[in-house]
């Protein structure tokens, strides 16, 4: 039991937290009780106060071996001991073996770029797709193409091919060249259009753009394998293989943003080998570390890096980061690997993707749910106010069902902060570690949570 002084300790933290903390993407309001997580086990975290919450997001969609692996820890540490720091001006065989690791799970042939976090990795995508073009013989090229709802990214770059207007809204303008397109979202397509032939308009109007925008003025099409943080929105096959025949024949480049997608969660290694394409730049970050250490990758094919060969002033990659390709993350990020490779982690997130779809379909049928939907460990809720007119819930509605759910120690997510309007898909993104426990729990809280919600 708590005594006197744990609250009053307790209430010393949380003032602490109020003065001197500006929290992430969080409103202003200097009355609210900030959850101040102390310790992480498995799928479970723990707050100040003892609280105990099985964490359905996975921290920032990112602690895919979930919480509290001494093993991470232990690789970090006898890193460190060994050799703490040297830039990657240089080289150290943990940045080698990660790199040379990293080629075969890709099944393909990149070379491997460090960096800290997935808005550095797209930064660099983009800056090394601008120099190929101009060292290739094509300087016009200088745009990129995105999709509204899309998210790559806080820095001014990566902001600026996000398609979601609230993070951008006072921050403009940002940087210039980037430009949008509308994403395949299937839920809402034209009432007698097939999935198919949608998605080939959607791929159409990618195609449209880049003729209209005068095609070699293009540099790429950055794109997740599915929209996640704006939506969960899942494209059909035909889509993203469409893309990717659409920027083969423009002489565009292909980037695809794996930085949640990748490393099991989407029930493959990395989302876009659900399709059959060869991305020219593939970009990673969170489950690379499972979020333990900051760490992030460029993986750039070999033929584009060949035109930064040393055959004139300024034909080299001038860009530099402190940290990227820490020894520690890059140690750690291996271990990680080895984790979900030995405990079959993405296989896992299969199967447990499979049963969470399966036994939540019921909610098909809640008066104000009008869609589920996901892929691997990852599922989205659109919540509606009415489900003929497909009209989005409410921020009291979709905020309800949250609060619910964390009420009973199940937390979960939503698209926030993207598009005004539609923050009404719910997410839930667990550990692929989760036991079958812990699955029963999440299934077990989201419906009775639903049910309490009915009207």
């Amino acid at each position: 039991m708590k005594t006197a002084k744990d609250a009053r300790q307790s209430q010393s933290i949380v003032e602490k937290d109020r003065e001197n903390v500006w929290h992430h993407i969080s409103q202003y309001n200097d009355k609210k009780q900030p959850v101040v997580v102390t310790e992480g086990k498995g799928a479970w975290i723990t707050d100040y106060a003892g609280n105990k919450y099985l964490d359905g997001m996975s921290g920032l969609w990112c602690v895919n071996v979930g919480y509290g692996r001494e093993e991470l820890a232990r690789a970090a540490y006898e890193q460190m001991q060994q050799m703490a720091y040297t830039s990657m001006t240089q080289s150290h065989v943990p940045g080698i073996e990660l790199a040379e690791k990293l080629n075969e799970l890709l099944d393909d042939d990149y070379m491997i770029f460090y960096s800290n976090s997935g808005s550095d990795a797209n930064e660099v995508a983009f800056k090394i797709a601008r120099q190929y073009h101009q060292q290739n013989g094509e300087p016009a090229r200088h745009k990129f193409i995105s999709r509204y709802r899309a998210y790559h990214g806080g820095s001014l770059g990566a902001l600026s091919a996000t398609g979601q207007a609230l993070r951008k809204y006072k921050y403009e303008p940002l940087t210039s060249g980037f430009l949008h397109v509308s994403p395949p979202d299937n839920y809402r397509r034209p009432a007698g259009v097939s999935v198919k032939e949608y998605n080939l308009q959607r791929a159409q109007e990618l195609e449209d753009k880049i003729v209209w925008e005068q095609a070699e003025t293009v540099a790429g099409v950055i794109m997740e394998p599915l929209i996640t943080g704006g939506g969960i929105l899942i494209p059909d096959r035909v889509y993203v293989e469409k893309v990717q025949e659409i920027c083969k024949k423009h002489g565009v480049l292909l980037i695809i943003d794996e930085v949640i997608c990748g490393f099991g969660r989407t029930g493959k290694m990395f989302g876009h080998q659900h399709f059959d394409i060869k991305p020219d730049m593939v970009t990673m970050a969170k489950g690379l570390t499972s979020a333990y250490l900051p760490l992030s990758v460029t993986a750039v094919r070999k033929d584009i890096y060949k035109t930064f060969e040393d055959n004139g002033e300024n034909s080299h990659f001038r860009h530099v980061n402190t940290f990227g390709g820490n020894p520690a993350a890059c140690a750690l990020a291996l271990k990680n690997i080895e984790i979900m490779e030995r405990e079959n982690l993405v296989g896992r997130s299969a199967v447990l993707g499979e049963r969470l779809q399966q036994e939540l379909a019921e909610l098909a049928d809640h008066p104000f749910v009008g869609d589920v939907r996901g892929l691997g460990f990852l599922m989205g809720i659109e919540m509606v106010e009415d489900k003929n007119t497909k009209k989005p819930a409410s921020p009291d509605r979709v905020n309800k069902i949250i609060s619910d759910c964390k009420a009973s120690g199940l937390i979960i997510g939503k698209n926030g902060d993207t598009v005004a309007g539609y923050n009404n898909i719910l997410a839930i993104c667990p550990p692929l570690s989760c036991t079958d426990e812990d699955l029963a729990f999440i299934i077990s809280v989201v419906k009775k949570v639903f049910k309490e919600n009915a009207s």
